[in-house]
């Protein structure tokens, strides 16, 4: 049985950073693409990060590029998103997410492509 258990969320002020982590515990077979979602309160969750199994190949959101960095251990089946210069609207609940794939460099931005779902850490930036 796969879960994926994720760490790291807090209460932060805007300007600093906090790194998430998301380990995957019981084994995707063949390569697994791994991403961040979020969900703010009263608002759909949204797509943030994702990593190929080749863990070169990203993509982030357009609000959160050149802030966040999405990482992946392959050797850990772990990934860490690294967010730097968080801003009040960073705020909510982050959602770590895996699904099998047949190719070393693809990643996924749409939730319905994920199998695999943690079950969210929060994070709180206040202004």
């Amino acid at each position: 049985q796969v879960h994926l258990v994720e760490s790291g969320g807090g209460l932060v002020q805007a300007g600093d950073s906090l790194r998430l982590s998301c380990e995957v515990s019981g084994r995707i077979p063949g390569y697994y693409v791994m991403g961040w979602f979020r969900q703010a309160p009263g608002k759909e969750r949204e797509f943030v990060a994702s990593v190929a199994w080749d863990a070169i190949t990203t993509w982030h959101a357009r609000n959160v590029k050149g802030r966040f960095r999405l990482s992946r251990e392959s050797a850990k089946n772990t990934a860490y998103l690294q967010m730097n210069s968080l801003k009040s609207e960073d705020t909510g609940v982050y959602y770590c997410a895996a699904t099998p794939t047949s190719s070393t460099t693809s990643y996924y931005y749409n939730e319905y492509e994920y199998t695999y779902w943690g079950q969210g850490t929060q994070v709180t930036v206040s202004s």
